[in-house]
């Protein structure tokens, strides 16, 4: 997304940073980005690893940029986002990262007329793969999606769906890479538990989980019909599935999503 356009940061934590390193390789200059973060640190580690340009204040951000990415925690909303109401006017396009804070309510909090995206990103943005659906406030335009979806495809994939959605959204793909730690780390775990040394057996689960997804992906094939590929009358895969099914794996991540959609529709009615 390279771009003459000015992108200012209001907050400066790891998915900014992931977008700064996106953008970067994608040849948007250092000098036409701006971030604001209360952190001394990481203040110095965005001026000095990446070069790019720190401001004073948030106001001082907004003042200067026309497209701004808020990424905040949701629970400093009412702080933080109060205060640009006034310097945040109808030329700006705000991008927000914020679980679970509703566009209406930003929009509210900047004081009406604001053009403002709801993205949820998650954290393999960090290292490109991440995957981040976005939806538009009653005042953006396909334009302005199109410029959030340019943002976001630094980092990885985009889809957008209605804003109805993103409560799910982050219960499954924003909160999703650390169920897969979870499954990645207790593979790993069987692997040692049955004598392979920590350090191969965590290579071979990462490996193993990273794999399959990618056949996924570029097959264009169900995950049943893959499973079903890989399974035996009376082999291992099988005895194996069958250990998850008794222990209710399936269900269990079904849940997991759950209450996480649940959880993020709560931080929205809190804001």
């Amino acid at each position: 997304m390279a771009t003459t356009q000015s992108i200012g940061f209001i907050g400066g934590g790891n998915m900014a940073e992931a977008l700064i390193k996106g953008l970067l390789a994608q040849g948007q200059p250092a000098d036409r980005m701006l971030v604001s973060d209360p952190s001394p640190v990481r203040q110095t580690l965005l001026r000095d690893v990446y070069k790019v340009e720190v401001a004073a204040s948030n106001r001082e951000v907004a003042g200067q940029c026309r497209l701004l990415v808020l990424a905040i925690k949701p629970q400093m909303v009412q702080t933080v986002v109060p205060e640009l109401a006034g310097t945040v006017t109808a030329e700006h396009l705000v991008v927000s990262i914020l679980a679970g804070t509703a566009t209406a309510t930003l929009e509210r909090l900047l004081g009406g007329g604001v053009r403002v995206v709801r993205a949820m990103p998650n954290t393999p943005a960090l290292v490109g793969s991440g995957a981040t659906a976005l939806c538009a406030g009653c005042q953006a335009t396909a334009t302005d999606l199109e410029i959030a979806g340019a943002l976001f495809r630094s980092v990885g994939t985009v889809c957008t769906v209605n804003e109805e959605q993103m409560d799910a959204v982050t219960g499954l793909s924003g909160s999703g890479p650390a169920y897969i730690f979870t499954v990645i780390e207790a593979l790993a775990d069987g692997g040692v538990k049955e004598g392979l040394p920590r350090s191969v057996a965590l290579e071979l689960a990462t490996r193993t989980v990273l794999g399959a997804a990618r056949l996924v992906a570029e097959s264009g094939e169900e995950p049943a019909l893959l499973r079903q590929k890989v399974c035996s009358p009376g082999g291992t895969t099988l005895a194996g599935l069958t250990a998850l099914e008794d222990g209710g794996l399936s269900a269990t991540l079904i849940e997991a999503v759950a209450r996480a959609t649940r959880r993020s529709k709560e931080l929205g009615q809190s804001t």
